[in-house]
């Protein structure tokens, strides 16, 4: 008799230990129906005219609308969400992580490191210092990384960051928002913007800084009074951004064929890009620039600095070079010879091509669902 009540104690108890696996494991999983909870985090529009903001709002806009099926997107709330995504590394963030990711994962978007700090902003040595370690630790913080260019894996690397948490997965515009006008359209939003009709346009946006190659830009436009010059965009950090004072005295009295636009609002950037004839952007640091992208959707050739970091991501897309003289033979080629002009434009409508809505977003759902199955 006792050994009747022995085994059937053991079967209940490896029944009820087996009935409490499955809870457990069930309980982390979705019922079915649900969806799975990201909570994106961010303050990059809260400083307008850099690109961090319009990668935000183009990725944000494209879960929601592509994927409102399957994941339920909120923005800057107070919730424990399956996925909390960080765009930006703001200090409550960091300090509020614990409670937010209590239930969840962490993904933490890679959009600056310290060498593009460096060449943007002036800071005092010891407030640079404090703020680098205070950004590798917050990214070493999060379960996930990812970053917009893959070159930055093996950077993040160099950091003690293990390059396994880090996943590739490209910038992408909207072809609603950026697209080609028809000839007559361009000529009036020459005339908008006070740009002579039959001149070879040649434009640029980005931050005026000289990471972005502004002095290059100025100089070039001096040496070359026959084309038009403009560039869009301002000082998003203020005094603090690296060369303002000498910046502020170019803007004060520039070259008569170069138009500062200043800092032009994301909804007004489609027009900026059909006035040019070219997209030239002779930055020295970059990730990924949301500018290129814009411009590609309008189908100008785009002329950028020959960098390593294009190499992964913008193949045969655009034209290169390395010095004022090398810029300023791409510019007259492209102004003087047709056929060299076509294939900057057949390059630059490959490059949308290949960054399309529904390879990105296909990206996205792969990573998110890999994410929350881990967890």
């Amino acid at each position: 008799m006792n050994k009747k009540i022995l085994a059937a104690a053991a079967i209940f108890a490896a029944a009820a230990a087996l009935g409490y696996a499955l809870f457990k494991r069930s309980g982390n999983k979705k019922p079915a129906g649900k969806k799975i909870t990201v909570n994106m985090k961010s303050q990059a529009t809260t400083v307008p005219g850099q690109g961090v903001g319009s990668a935000y709002m183009e990725q944000v806009k494209l879960i929601k609308e592509e994927l409102a099926d399957k994941y339920e997107v909120t923005e800057n709330a107070h919730i424990k969400a399956d996925i909390t995504h960080y765009h930006t590394i703001n200090l409550g963030y960091f300090l509020g992580r614990p409670f937010a990711t209590s239930n969840g994962s962490s993904v933490g978007y890679v959009h600056m490191l310290p060498e593009t700090i460096e060449t943007s902003l002036k800071l005092p040595k010891f407030a640079k210092s404090v703020f680098y370690k205070y950004m590798i630790k917050f990214y070493d913080s999060m379960d996930y990384l990812v970053v917009v260019n893959p070159y930055f894996i093996g950077r993040l690397e160099q950091y003690g960051i293990d390059r396994k948490k880090v996943t590739y997965i490209p910038n992408y515009v909207s072809s609603e928002k950026f697209h080609p006008v028809s000839a007559e359209e361009k000529m009036k939003l020459r005339d908008k913007y006070g740009i002579p009709r039959d001149k070879f346009v040649v434009v640029c946006a980005g931050q005026t800084q000289v990471r972005k190659g502004f002095f290059d830009f100025v100089e070039i436009a001096k040496q070359r009074p026959d084309m038009e010059f403009a560039w869009a965009g301002g000082f998003s950090f203020g005094a603090i951004t690296d060369g303002y004072k000498e910046i502020s005295k170019i803007m004060e009295n520039p070259p008569a064929n170069l138009k500062l636009l200043g800092i032009i609002p994301r909804d007004d950037m489609n027009e900026i890009y059909n006035l040019g004839d070219v997209m030239f952007l002779p930055s020295f640091e970059e990730l990924f620039p949301m500018t290129i992208l814009e411009a590609m959707c309008v189908n100008v050739p785009i002329l950028l600095r020959d960098l390593e970091i294009y190499n992964d991501i913008l193949f045969d897309f655009y034209y290169r070079e390395t010095s004022i003289e090398g810029f300023i033979n791409e510019l007259v080629k492209l102004r003087d010879n047709h056929a060299y002009y076509h294939n900057g434009v057949e390059a630059s409508i490959r490059g949308n091509a290949f960054y399309s809505k529904e390879h990105v977003v296909k990206m996205w759902d792969e990573f998110y669902t890999k994410v929350h199955e881990k967890r």
